[in-house]
């Protein structure tokens, strides 16, 4: 595909341990022809490393808002390109700022920015997904056209079985050329 037909995918990648499933999505994204750019929490860079990203999508990894090296912020410059935002794995902690409009950081500053498609592949432990607060957070954002891949049932980090895994790469990316 030439550089300038390809469709732009913004990958966020927060603090779950399923983050290492973000980088085999990544690749795949990349193997399929779309312009992935990677917006990582800090929480997530205690689990992968930006390095990991930057080769994997061949693009800068964004993850402060403020190491911008251009005059126009980059979560601005890039919410105008992005057909999809994709975050995997999606924590409570993202879903809650997302839901309810906290911009606190890189990711969810390009969340509210960005006006395309959203898709979400929640990661948790099955008592957080289970929680009133979590679900209703969800509910919320379906009502806002978000979409959702996942959880799937298994045992999770912790050793807790139950719905909470992040859904496979695959299936992600399935959903993604679905949206797109």
């Amino acid at each position: 595909m030439p550089e300038q037909k390809k469709r732009c995918v913004v990958l966020g990648v927060t603090g779950g341990i399923a983050a290492y499933k973000a980088a085999d999505l990544c690749s795949k994204l990349v193997q399929s022809g779309y312009d992935v750019h990677v917006i990582m929490t800090a929480a997530a860079l205690e689990l992968v490393t930006e390095r990991t990203f930057f080769t994997l999508s061949r693009n800068p990894v964004t993850v402060s808002l403020w190491d911008v090296p251009v005059w126009q912020p980059e979560h601005i410059a890039l919410a105008e390109r992005a057909e999809l935002l994709v975050v995997a794995p999606c924590t409570a902690n993202f879903i809650g700022k997302y839901a309810h409009g906290i911009a606190d950081d890189a990711l969810t500053t390009f969340a509210l920015a960005h006006t395309g498609k959203v898709l979400l592949a929640p990661a948790m432990n099955p008592r957080m997904w289970n929680n009133v607060a979590v679900q209703d957070n969800l509910k919320l954002l379906q009502s806002r056209c978000v979409e959702f891949v996942g959880p799937e049932a298994g045992r999770v980090a912790c050793g807790d079985d139950g719905l909470g895994r992040m859904a496979e790469p695959e299936a992600v990316l399935e959903k993604i050329c679905q949206l797109i």
